[in-house]
């Protein structure tokens, strides 16, 4: 069987441009090597960085209501192709249908953001603030900008990135996971078919070295980062040496709260769709649950019967409603904490281990913790796959510590039916996004995503109001029109409104 070769996407057209590395690309439900992906070299990045700087003149002085239109159009094009960029997720990735859908609906509700643009990007003006003087200000683009993006989301996540960058007026150069790039590509073409002029778009798949070369290219004025916390940091260091703005997003250890006066069959029923769903992949999965009181035995034993049902199968199955982890590493990542977490003391409640799919595949079960400690590495360590800790806790106020004690701070939950316990905690956890009986508060496109503490490096959030700031700087302008003839003589202190 021939293997395709998938090629970057440069200046409106596929080319290999001067790579000669590949990486394969797996098909996660089988465990079959489906492509190879090229690996971009240093001059690669750089010939998409020049097409992007050579499209920005005219990109950035096209009118704002044309760059809305095309936006318009690009949304329609996504809507119209929705199940086809789903399938194409759910192959290399792994993840059921169903939630890659819902993933390029997540990104869809970006676009619908960007469509808003002349809107966004509405100036202040003040008339007469002083005598015969005006002020107003107004909002452009950055240049060229790049993104960086995980495996986890393929379409979701270039999306809270490309389309504000490019509907602000900036040019923009992706490089995807090269776990499962083909979406990137077919995006592109999305564009291509939308009339987004060549150059404005460009994909480069890669590694390492297509990262450095971004973060050190001196055409690049911006780079969105989103991944582990460790290469996030990584990211922002080394770009913001060069002089870029960043914003990069980073790791997650995610906890939710259950207090006894909590609905706890709802409770399970959002706390297992929350750890499980996309096989526990999403930087929004809640992967510790912190039972208060004497509702920890109910809950678990909840926990478990629901964890036990759920139908774990190849994505594109019918009826299958958790699929497998991305790659064989990932598989041996997940095993490898469940069997710390067994040596460590932890009550083993449920073994995804055990799980017996045929046909191959990177597949592990819904697995389950009771009595977790906080010193224990599969509480501390981000393990990013279907595996469910349980802590417990005397009192909400020892719940509020747990969280805050963790160096991330992504997002966080609780269950309960009061309110003053809500308002309790949403005051007083150190995070950034916080679910009230909502078990993944992932904000909509018109609010902005984003963490605190090892979760983000930058000052902004992504997508969003601060999404538009990120991708646009400022200007204010003082202005005098004094009458034709007239001349008002300078003064040489600071100048103050009369």
């Amino acid at each position: 069987m021939t293997v395709r070769t998938i090629l970057h996407h440069i200046d409106g057209r596929e080319t290999a441009g001067a790579s000669s590395r590949t990486a394969r690309v797996w098909d996660p439900a089988s465990g079959e090597h489906q492509a190879d992906v090229l690996l971009a070299e240093a001059a690669d990045v750089d010939a998409a960085v020049r097409a992007a700087r050579a499209a920005l003149p005219g990109w950035a002085d096209t009118s704002v209501m044309r760059r809305s239109r095309l936006m318009f159009a690009f949304r329609n094009l996504v809507e119209k192709h929705l199940d086809e960029i789903a399938r194409l997720v759910s192959t290399e990735h792994g993840k059921v249908l169903d939630d890659a859908r819902g993933e390029v609906v997540r990104g869809l509700e970006v676009i619908d953001f960007a469509c808003g643009i002349p809107q966004l990007l509405k100036g202040d003006y003040s008339d007469q603030v002083s005598t015969g003087v005006d002020l107003f200000s107004f909002r452009q683009p950055l240049g060229v900008c790049a993104g960086i993006s995980p495996f986890n989301f393929p379409a979701m996540v270039p999306m809270w990135m490309h389309p504000i960058a490019i509907a602000t007026g900036n040019t923009f150069v992706l490089k995807p996971s090269e776990r499962d790039p083909s979406v990137s590509n077919f995006v592109a073409g999305l564009y291509a078919d939308a009339g987004l002029p060549g150059g404005v778009f460009n994909v480069v798949h890669g590694d390492k070295v297509a990262v450095d070369a971004i973060l050190d290219h001196p055409d690049v004025a911006a780079v969105s980062f989103v991944g582990s916390t460790p290469i996030a940091q990584y990211v922002h260091d080394r770009a913001s040496s060069k002089g870029k703005r960043v914003q990069a997003l980073g790791g997650a250890k995610n906890h939710a709260v259950v207090l006894p006066d909590a609905d706890l069959d709802q409770a399970a029923d959002h706390l297992v769709s929350a750890a499980y769903g996309s096989a526990g992949q999403r930087c929004m999965a809640i992967s510790v649950a912190v039972a208060v009181g004497d509702v920890a035995g109910p809950l678990v034993d909840l926990l478990r019967k629901k964890a036990q049902a759920i139908k774990v199968g190849p994505g594109l199955a019918a009826g299958s409603e958790m699929g497998p982890v991305v790659s064989r590493e990932a598989l041996s990542r997940v095993t490898g904490a469940i069997k710390s977490g067994v040596d460590a003391g932890a009550e083993l409640v449920l073994d995804g281990r055990e799980l017996d799919v045929h046909g191959g595949g990177f597949f592990v079960g819904p697995t389950l913790f009771d009595r977790v400690t906080p010193e224990m590495d599969v509480y501390r360590e981000e393990i990013f796959g279907p595996v469910l800790v349980v802590v417990r806790a005397d009192s909400l106020a020892e719940a509020i510590d747990l969280v805050n004690a963790s160096d991330w701070a992504n997002g966080t939950a609780i269950f309960t039916t009061s309110g003053q316990a809500a308002r309790t905690f949403q005051r007083s956890v150190q995070v950034g996004m916080i679910g009230i009986n909502v078990p993944i508060p992932v904000p909509m496109a018109f609010y902005s995503f984003g963490g605190w503490k090892q979760s983000l490096f930058g000052a902004h959030h992504m997508h969003g109001p601060e999404g538009v700031a990120f991708y646009t700087r400022a200007k204010a302008v003082t202005s005098r029109w004094p009458e034709d003839g007239a001349h008002q003589r300078s003064d040489l202190h600071f100048p103050t409104a009369v």
